[in-house]
């Protein structure tokens, strides 16, 4: 049984949920400072991915990043680089599939975090680095967490907008998702039930984890 869909399943969704564990934090700071009117419409941009059919992600991707996309055509022109069909294409969709999971996970931890404790550091004269980096996320951790590990399970899973971008191509971009497909469409089923039972296995432990920190969460 060849393994490297496995590995790169698992390479394009770590590498895509650090970038959106960053973005993620960030954005959900920014938004929950801004008022209501404009952070409902915010709110409904960075959302927006989780609504969108995964196909037409990848379509917009293609549109943006392809040999005649509108970046994709100068990388090719400047740099003699072509992303598409490759393996990093499949970061791109990731990122924009499990951005609003990131997002909205934290935006909800940090909503629901005691606002006189931040009242209470303000007072007493403490730098808004500080505040964020040593009281907000510290007290935010646990839905953080459960927000980068539905990201990376939703990220590992994914299927629509990675075939768009990247293909199937044994041993280069394959994934778990794209050879459960492939395997069907050539009438190998019990591979194919294989690979199911390998994403499964990781599903089940992933939700887990998550349900495991909403417990300590309440707990606390």
């Amino acid at each position: 049984m060849d393994w490297f869909p496995l590995w790169n399943s698992l390479r394009i969704a770590a590498i895509a949920t650090v970038i959106t564990f960053f973005l993620g934090i960030f954005s959900a700071y920014f938004v929950c400072k801004l008022p209501k009117g404009i952070k409902g419409i915010c709110d409904v941009v960075l959302t927006i991915p989780m609504v969108l059919p995964p196909t037409v992600v990848g379509f917009f991707l293609l549109r943006l990043l392809g040999p005649k996309g509108v970046l994709g055509a100068k990388l090719l022109a400047w740099f003699d680089l072509r992303i598409m069909m490759t393996w990093q294409a499949a970061i791109f969709a990731v990122i924009i599939v499990t951005f609003p999971l990131m997002y909205r996970t934290t935006r909800g931890a940090f909503e629901s975090f005691d606002r006189n404790i931040l009242d209470a550091a303000q007072t007493l004269g403490l730098p808004g680095y500080y505040i964020f980096w040593r009281i907000l996320l510290p007290g935010c951790r646990q839905g953080i967490f459960a927000g980068m590990i539905l990201a990376f399970a939703r990220g590992l899973g994914e299927y629509g907008a990675t075939s768009m971008v990247s293909g199937y191509t044994p041993g280069r971009t394959a994934t778990i998702s794209t050879t459960v497909y492939q395997l069907w469409r050539e009438g190998d089923t019990m591979q194919a039930y294989r690979w199911v039972f390998v994403n499964l296995a990781i599903s089940f432990c992933v939700l887990m984890a998550v349900n495991l920190m909403e417990r300590k969460r309440r707990a606390g």
